[in-house]
C-alpha cells in the first residue's frame, strides 16, 4: 500500500473570512516554514490573491523555501457550488467564474514571478465550472474536491467537463481533501469526517487514528490511500478568542477555530508530520500528483 501526502496551506486573512486583516499572516507562515524544513518536507501554498497583494514577502519566503505557490481566489469568496449557507457569502454567477480566477492567477504571477498552476476553492466549494475556467487557464490541478460530502473519490482524477465530481477527459487533476470514509457522521453535511482541525483542536494522534481508518477503507476498496489536508497560516500565530468588532457591529466565530492556534498547533503539526513518516507516507506537492 502506497500512501501520498499533500500539504496544502489556505493562504487567507486570519480566521477565514471572519476578518479582513492579516496579523497572524507572516508570524504563522514562518512557524509553517520552520517545522516543514526541519521535517525536510515541501508543500502547497494557496494564495489568494488579497493575501499576495498585501504580503508579498511572504509570498517570497514562501517560494524561496522551495514550496509551491498556488491559487485561493481573489477574497476568499465562494467561487464554486455552496455546500451549505454562510451569511454573505454568495456565489459569482458561473460566466462570472473564470474572469475572477484569471485576475487570481496575473495577481499572484505578477508578485510570486512564478504562474500558478495548482488551486484549491475557499472552503472545498469547487464546482464544475471552476474545474472548465482552471483548464482554460491550463492548471494543472485543483484541490477542491470534498470527500467528505461527494464520498466518492479516493484518488486523483481527471474530471468531466459536465460535472466535475464524476471522471472525465479534462487533462486538470482533481484531488479529493481527506476524510475518514470509514467512520459513521453525525454531521448534516459529513463535516466531522474531515480531518480539519482536528491536529490542533484535540492533537496529532487524533488526525493518525482517522487516517489509519481511511487507509484500511482504501485498501478495502482496491485504492492507495491519498491524503490531502487543508491547514491556514493564522493557525499557526495566537488568535483572538473574543468578539471581532467592525465599524457596523461584530462577530464572534466558533471557538474551534480559534482553539489552540500558535505554539500548540505548531508543535502538533511536526508530531503529525513525523507519525505519516512513521506510518510510511511519502511527501509531494500538488503539482507532482498525477493519475
Amino acid at each position: 500500500m502506497s500512501i501520498t501526502t499533500v500539504f496544502g496551506f489556505d493562504m487567507e486573512t486570519d480566521i477565514g473570512s471572519w476578518t479582513p486583516w492579516y496579523k497572524g499572516f507572516r508570524p504563522g507562515t514562518e512557524n509553517i516554514l520552520r517545522v516543514l524544513k526541519e521535517n525536510d518536507v515541501h508543500a502547497t501554498f494557496f494564495f489568494t490573491g488579497d493575501a499576495a497583494q498585501k504580503n508579498p514577502e511572504v509570498v517570497a519566503m514562501v517560494r524561496d523555501a522551495g514550496h509551491e505557490i498556488g491559487a485561493h481566489s481573489l477574497y476568499h469568496e465562494t467561487v464554486g457550488d455552496q455546500l451549505f449557507d454562510i451569511p454573505g457569502m454568495i456565489p459569482p454567477l458561473p460566466e462570472e467564474v473564470s474572469h475572477r480566477l484569471e485576475r487570481n492567477t496575473e495577481i499572484i504571477e505578477k508578485i510570486a514571478g512564478v504562474r500558478p498552476s495548482c488551486f484549491r476553492s475557499p472552503r472545498l466549494f469547487g464546482s464544475t465550472a471552476v474545474c472548465n475556467a482552471l483548464e482554460d487557464l491550463g492548471y494543472h490541478a485543483d484541490a477542491s474536491y470534498p470527500m467528505y460530502y461527494y464520498r466518492e473519490r479516493l484518488e486523483p482524477y481527471h474530471p468531466s467537463r459536465e460535472d466535475w465530481t464524476k471522471i472525465g477527459d479534462l487533462k486538470l487533476v482533481e484531488l479529493p481533501n481527506f476524510a475518514d470514509l470509514s467512520m459513521e457522521s453525525h454531521d448534516p453535511y459529513g463535516r466531522d469526517m474531515d480531518q480539519w482541525p482536528l491536529w490542533r483542536t484535540e492533537d496529532a494522534e487524533a488526525v493518525m487514528k482517522h487516517l489509519r481508518g481511511y487507509c484500511a477503507y482504501c485498501e478495502s476498496h482496491g485504492a492507495n490511500p491519498f491524503i490531502c489536508m487543508y491547514m491556514h497560516p493564522w493557525e499557526f500565530a495566537e488568535m483572538p478568542k473574543g468578539l471581532l468588532y467592525y465599524g457596523e457591529g461584530a462577530v464572534l466565530p466558533d471557538q474551534t477555530f480559534v482553539k489552540n492556534c500558535g505554539e500548540y498547533a505548531t508543535e502538533q503539526f511536526d508530531v503529525l508530520i513525523k507519525k505519516l513518516k512513521a506510518f510510511g507516507s511519502s511527501f509531494k506537492m500538488a503539482k507532482e500528483i498525477t493519475c
